[in-house]
């Protein structure tokens, strides 16, 4: 079948989305790139207007990510009313490796453990919750509702009240959380260190999750692009009536970072296949990129990275040129590595960053 409308459109030839790997294509080059300046910018270059305007352009990685990693999920159950179940076995292992890897790369070390002994401090740094933690439990608690609700009205019911309650409860649940076993606080957000908890995080996954549902009927291309981009649009501009609230608790950020998301995902919709095929491979590879780039940028247990080594002594061409060497490399390992494993497990064939590829049938379905 012909490929005929812009990014979101399926092809059964293909084993891929590029629409959506786009958007993750394009999330990861900020999110590396951001880091890599977050780490090596001298103070004098920090103070540029554009690089001011960067830095507000960084919030939207993130949600980014998890916006796509929710439609992902979604779209990889196709039509197929047993799909969720069928799945979720995969969609389990998935998940824990995404928890084991957010876990892994916050390892202090066992010097640093035994220095701190039986502690909060050393809890908290043991399970820092992180981007690949929230992800991993998202995708843990929507596989199983996925499968246990009905496909027809009560998923899409469960997963907007998912993308409204988690963000609306995040305060109370903060302060629920104080008082409680420290990785219980890490999970929650009450923990000191916990960058990227649950509450409100886990709300732009289920929000992609329900956009996924609620715009699967429109034709990808145009239809659903502008869609996204009306919806994206609607949201800032209800934001925008309404007082702004930058706390990390806030509902009312979740509710503008979605809009932003939305429209950033719009704008990847109605893009040629050959502009965001140009991002594409970028995305196929995000997770082993995001898992690669943090120990080199921040280090990990008690080997430094860039930020201590190097420190921020550098200008933006500089800064920018090691942000792109490291984008660069962190890929190119990634894609020996996957080589490699398909070289080991040629009958695991297909296998994607967000989950999914095309069955004979063109429905998506995910492998772990």
């Amino acid at each position: 079948m012909k490929r005929l409308g812009p990014s979101f459109t399926f092809q059964q030839q293909s084993t891929r989305h590029p629409g959506l790997d786009g958007a993750r294509g394009l999330a990861v080059l900020a999110m590396v790139l951001g880091h890599t300046l977050d780490a090596l910018l001298s103070p004098e270059a920090r103070q540029l207007p554009w690089v001011q305007h960067y830095w507000s352009f960084r919030g939207i990685t993130a949600p980014l990510f998890l916006l796509v990693s929710g439609w992902a999920v979604v779209a990889a159950l196709g039509t197929k009313p047993n799909a969720a179940r069928d799945t979720l076995g995969r969609r389990i292992r998935r998940s824990l490796l995404l928890l084991f890897l957010g876990y892994f790369l916050h390892w202090p070390g066992w010097p640093a453990v035994h220095d701190l002994g039986w502690t909060d401090a050393m809890l908290s740094r043991v399970f820092a919750f992180d981007a690949l933690q929230c992800i991993g439990f998202a995708l843990l608690s929507g596989s199983v509702l996925l499968a246990l609700v009905p496909a027809r009205g009560g998923r899409p019911l469960v997963l907007l009240t998912l993308a409204l309650a988690i963000p609306l409860a995040s305060t109370a649940m903060w302060r629920l959380g104080a008082g409680l076993p420290m990785p219980v606080q890490q999970f929650l957000g009450s923990g000191e260190g916990s960058r990227f908890p649950f509450f409100p995080w886990a709300g732009f996954f289920f929000a992609g999750a329900f956009a996924a549902y609620a715009l699967h009927l429109l034709k990808p291309g145009w239809p659903q692009g502008l869609a996204l981009l009306a919806l994206g649009a609607g949201m800032l501009g209800l934001a925008h009536l309404t007082t702004a609230d930058w706390g990390p608790t806030s509902a009312w950020l979740v509710a503008y970072r979605v809009g932003q998301g939305l429209i950033v995902l719009g704008v990847v919709n109605l893009a040629p296949v050959r502009l965001s095929g140009l991002l594409a491979p970028m995305g196929r590879l995000s997770l082993w990129v995001y898992v690669l780039h943090l120990p080199i940028v921040y280090g990990w247990a008690d080997i430094g990275g860039l930020s201590g080594r190097v420190g921020p002594i550098l200008g933006v061409p500089a800064a920018v040129g090691v942000g792109l060497v490291l984008l660069l490399t962190c890929a190119g390992v990634a894609r020996l590595g996957r080589w490699l494993l398909d070289q080991a497990r040629p009958w695991r064939a297909g296998s994607t960053t967000l989950n999914a590829n095309l069955s004979s049938s063109t429905r998506m379905s995910p492998r772990a």
